[in-house]
């Protein structure tokens, strides 16, 4: 009896033992408000902390910043929102890929502490990063040429010591650090061994259009458009051949425009109320392949979708003539991209704003009115009744509730190109002293 309650005493000791030991190391896991990490998930970094979080990794960083000094490199957000393939993005944020976007983001951090008042000079210097037990866990700092901090041999220091904290310092660098093995995991479940997860940089090409060697174009900001204007990137002329099904995109393509595009048009026919405008990109023209290449070549438009209301007020005479659903089409696209919110954000604060179109030189003007975007001079006009219908970043398709046309402007008055201009015959009138000159001539006999 004695010895089953001296065991089970035993018992609730070893028990209050094991409780005291873990809240003990929860307490000493305790991150103050003044750490590193706290200050990486309230900074202009909010890319980065989006995707920390999204990795599960909190609790990982705060073991880390408890038993040491942490030094992380933060890309901007231009860097992960321009630079990043939106393909490997989508592959990061896939659940079955948690353990790849874990290891991006630990490549990042270095279990040390290296300020610019430390940083190495001449000699490369090789630092262990969070990426325990992989091979290339290992982060190279150098100088470069210039005297420029670069880490990884890709990225420089464009904010050395931005945040400075008891725990840990974080530097902001200009690129997203890609770990081989990630790099590897992404072309092996992509099967494109030749896809890279960053967008190629100063190699030049050949311009299939002007067969010169392209000039390397300088770092663009964020939402310019390509280098070459997107009308010189659009097929020649009108196909009215029907369009073959979207196919996938070549391996040299850094979007799958095919793909987007055919998405884009299926959620156009799950959504209701615009079969009519599918029907004529797939079926009646060939809109729905030169868009995907436009897209796969790294262009973004913003089209503006009649509804099926609207396209049955089209006449016979306004589709029938060559090339003429073509040119209608080309009138509602949109090189740029725009969602709802930007073109509303746009005429509230300028009024009125006009938008290229993809029928040249012609221009589709936007104005408020009742609280919404209004498309179009006069009575040829469109409201904007259902607000982003697709938006995946390159392409935005926004619903509206009639069928634009450009507007000709002449000399006497403003027609559209449609529109028939009845010609009057009117007597021409002789001058004053032309008229006098030819009644003197009568009177002696003589005909004007």
């Amino acid at each position: 009896m004695d010895s089953k309650i001296y065991g089970a005493l035993n018992l609730v000791i070893l028990m209050l033992s094991i409780s005291f030991i873990n809240v003990n190391a929860l307490q000493s896991t305790q991150v103050s408000s003044n750490s590193v990490l706290v200050a990486l998930l309230d900074s202009h970094y909010t890319e980065l902390s989006e995707l920390v979080e999204k990795a599960l990794l909190l609790q990982t960083l705060e073991q880390a910043v408890s038993n040491h000094n942490i030094t992380i490199f933060a890309p901007n957000n231009e860097a992960l929102e321009r630079q990043m393939d939106p393909e490997f993005k989508r592959f990061l944020l896939e659940p079955r890929n948690l353990k790849s976007l874990q290891k991006l983001i630990l490549y990042h951090i270095i279990p040390g502490r290296v300020g610019s008042h430390n940083w190495p000079g001449e000699h490369i210097t090789h630092h262990k990063t969070l990426c325990v037990g992989e091979s290339d866990n290992r982060l190279p700092l150098m100088k470069g040429n210039k005297g420029e901090k670069i880490v990884g041999g890709v990225a420089k220091i464009v904010r050395a010591d931005d945040v400075i904290r008891p725990d840990g310092l974080i530097h902001g660098i200009e690129r997203l650090l890609v770990p081989q093995s990630v790099q590897e995991d992404f072309n092996r479940r992509r099967s494109l061994g030749s896809i890279s997860a960053m967008l190629p940089e100063g190699a030049p090409v050949v311009d299939p259009r002007t067969h010169r060697l392209k000039k390397p174009a300088g770092p663009a900001p964020a939402g310019s458009p390509p280098a070459l204007p997107v009308y010189d990137a659009m097929a020649p002329g009108p196909d009215l051949a029907p369009a073959p099904a979207p196919g996938p995109g070549g391996p040299r393509h850094h979007f799958d425009g095919e793909s987007q595009v055919k998405d884009f048009i299926q959620t156009l026919l799950h959504y209701g109320g615009y079969n009519e405008l599918a029907d004529i990109l797939v079926n009646l023209t060939s809109l729905a392949t030169e868009m995907g290449k436009l897209v796969s070549e790294g262009y973004v438009l913003t089209v503006l979708a009649p509804n099926d209301e609207a396209m049955a007020k089209l006449t016979t005479d306004q589709l029938t003539d060559q090339g003429a659903p073509e040119q209608i089409m080309y009138y509602h696209l949109i090189p740029e991209y725009q969602t709802e919110e930007s073109m509303y954000n746009s005429v509230r604060r300028f009024g009125r704003v006009s938008y290229d179109t993809l029928r040249l030189p012609h221009k589709v003007l936007a104005e408020e009115a009742d609280g919404s975007v209004k498309f179009g001079q006069r009575d040829e006009s469109a409201y904007l009744i259902d607000p982003d219908i697709y938006t995946d970043g390159r392409i935005s398709v926004q619903g509206i509730d009639g069928v634009l046309f450009p507007v000709v402007k002449t000399s006497e008055t403003t027609v559209a190109p449609w529109a028939s201009v009845a010609k009057v015959a009117t007597k021409q009138r002789r001058g004053k002293l032309m008229e006098m000159g030819c009644t003197i001539a009568g009177a002696l006999g003589h005909s004007c």
